[in-house]
């Protein structure tokens, strides 16, 4: 079992920035990706960023250039730092972690937190 919290949501104006963590507990020993999701247009999920335990990275088109996901796997903890919000990035952004045991991957959420970005 994998628990994460996010925290670092909230309201932001076009332009600006926020960063966004998820700290997981549990067995998180076995955790190889983590990464971040929001539902998107017409509740279809959109994978915003991930990053493997070796710290390569894959960004959702609409983001590259202006979201950064990292890790610190001492922490256990996965952050997303977003600049230069659009309005169109408002959503629920969900913390996500891929856990490893033999035969079973299994993906594991957080509740979300929310990012509104006004113009």
């Amino acid at each position: 079992q994998v628990q994460l919290v996010e925290s670092g949501g909230g309201l932001v104006q076009a332009g600006g920035s926020l960063r966004l963590s998820c700290e997981a507990s549990g067995d998180s020993f076995s955790i190889t990706d983590m990464g971040w999701l929001r539902p998107g247009p017409g509740n279809r999920r959109e994978t915003v960023a991930v990053i493997n335990s070796g710290g390569e990275t894959i960004y959702h088109d609409s983001v590259k250039g202006r979201f950064t996901i990292s890790r610190d796997n001492a922490k256990n903890t996965v952050y997303l730092q977003m600049n230069s919000l659009k309005p169109e990035d408002t959503d629920v952004y969900v913390c996500f972690a891929e856990h490893q045991s033999p035969g079973l991957v299994q993906e594991y959420r957080g509740q979300g937190t929310q990012v509104t970005v006004s113009s």
